[in-house]
């Protein structure tokens, strides 16, 4: 198995920036060099023959800025890969399609303007699905090139594995952040719908699509969270501490986990379900309560009134798009918008009217068992050895469909040596909460050597 792996710490390097052991043209050299060194073969970024001379150019302007050292914001010289659906001011946006990029630029991300605030640097556009559908693009998982890094958010999860990038911004339409981060072996967090301004970036499914990030731990994500979610009520940005107002209740702090039994957990393979099973009995030790709690039984629904909803968008999305350039879609993208285009306003707004329904219910099941955090498998598995897919996002479609922060952490691996993850969902708007116990659970995971 070749691997390609790298690991960069983004509070590390954010506290190495900020005090002036490193400068950011330092930060960008190295993660020039890595990219020139390896994207060859991983394929996370899309192309960019200037990237070095630009980022350069950027890291002196910023260093040129304020001397004082405490003074600098929490993302300073940080190199940031940012997918490819994202509007960023002078790069183009292509969103893995071979539609005319002048077709589909737009005004720059509030997300973007947000890490740009924060002192960072735009690395570059990292490669996703098209129009961050089904459509894999060319990345390739760096703990082995022959499996996907899964998707859509390819290149972004991939980037960070690779050591290329300490942070990279993703999207979650379904499953789009949570299971490239367990194929990838790295941290993603999806906040709650709507934490982080959607503005900028081309829509899947407006109500499901979700901006998150990449990063090798928690603390990573959760300072990248202080800087991009809208009123983050967490430890001061920048500071690497505790990533909320502290832990969900539950014995000696720690939050009460809930496992969602019935058909949605069978829909996760064997090797899955095994290492899901070590996980909670090696939280149970570390002294965590673990509720099985029997929700879903209806889950065949769920995900049709998902994707009613999800088909009914991408076809409106798309729609003049796809009259004058349908021909240039790819096979998977042409016939996601084929199935909404059927779909009427009274079928949608049913769909909506049970989505509303299931979130309630949800959470009333969650309360009336006393659980703080729902736990389950990141992903069916591990990554496929298929690059013609980017694997299944059934394990993260409820809580998509909820709204729910949720958070993917490292959890092992399989007997091939990939990597598995450990999914956690919180209640909503309650993220720095769920980053905070986040935080306690990865502790666990690494002390009981998963």
């Amino acid at each position: 198995m070749q691997t390609l792996l790298g690991h960069l710490s983004l509070v590390q390097e954010a506290a190495s920036l900020r005090d002036g052991t490193a400068g950011p043209a330092d930060a960008v050299r190295r993660c020039c060099d890595r990219i020139d060194a390896i994207d060859s073969r991983v394929r996370a970024f899309v192309p960019e023959p200037e990237r070095r001379a630009r980022l350069l150019a950027a890291a002196r302007e910023l260093a040129a800025g304020p001397r004082d050292v405490a003074g600098r914001p929490a993302l300073y010289g940080i190199p940031v890969g940012v997918k490819d659906i994202v509007h960023v001011d002078g790069l183009p946006t292509r969103a893995g399609a071979t539609l005319p990029p002048e077709v589909l630029g737009g005004a720059q991300a509030t997300v973007v303007d947000r890490l740009r605030a924060a002192g960072a640097l735009i690395a570059g556009k990292t490669v996703t699905a098209e129009f961050a559908v089904t459509a894999p693009g060319p990345t390739r998982n760096p703990h082995n090139l022959a499996h996907t890094p899964g998707g859509s958010s390819s290149g972004s999860a991939a980037a960070v594995a690779a050591g290329m990038v300490p942070l990279a911004i993703g999207t979650q339409t379904i499953g789009s952040v949570i299971r490239p981060a367990a194929y990838c072996g790295v941290v993603g967090f999806k906040p709650t719908y709507g934490r982080i301004p959607i503005d900028g970036v081309i829509p899947n499914a407006v109500s499901f699509d979700t901006l998150g990030c990449y990063a090798t731990d928690v603390a990573g994500v959760a300072l990248a969270a202080s800087v991009l979610c809208d009123g983050w009520r967490g430890a001061a940005a920048g500071t690497g501490a505790d990533a909320g107002e502290g832990a969900a209740p539950g014995a000696a702090g720690r939050p009460v986990l809930g496992v969602p039994v019935g058909p949605y957990l069978e829909r996760a393979d064997a090797v899955a379900l095994r290492a899901f099973a070590e996980q909670r009995e090696l939280l149970r030790a570390a002294g965590y309560a673990v509720r099985e709690v029997p929700v879903m039984d209806d889950f065949a629904e769920i995900v049709e009134q998902l994707f009613t909803m999800n088909r009914y968008e991408v076809a409106r999305a798309h729609a003049e798009w796809f009259a004058r350039f349908g021909d240039r879609y790819r096979p998977e993208t042409a016939a996601a918008v084929r199935e909404g285009q059927p779909i009427g306003d009274a079928g949608y707004e049913a769909a909506r009217i049970r989505r509303a329904a299931f979130r309630a219910r949800l959470a009333a099941d969650a309360e009336a068992a006393g659980i703080d955090l729902w736990i389950s498998p990141s992903a069916t598995g591990p990554a496929p050895a298929d690059l013609t897919t980017t694997g299944a996002s059934v394990m993260c479609l409820p809580w998509s469909n909820a709204g729910l922060p949720s958070v993917s952490l490292p959890a092992g691996r399989a007997s091939s040596g990939l990597p598995l993850g450990l999914q956690l969902v919180g209640g909503a708007g309650a993220d720095e909460a769920l980053l905070d116990a986040a935080a306690g659970i990865e502790g666990a995971l690494r002390e009981g050597g998963r």
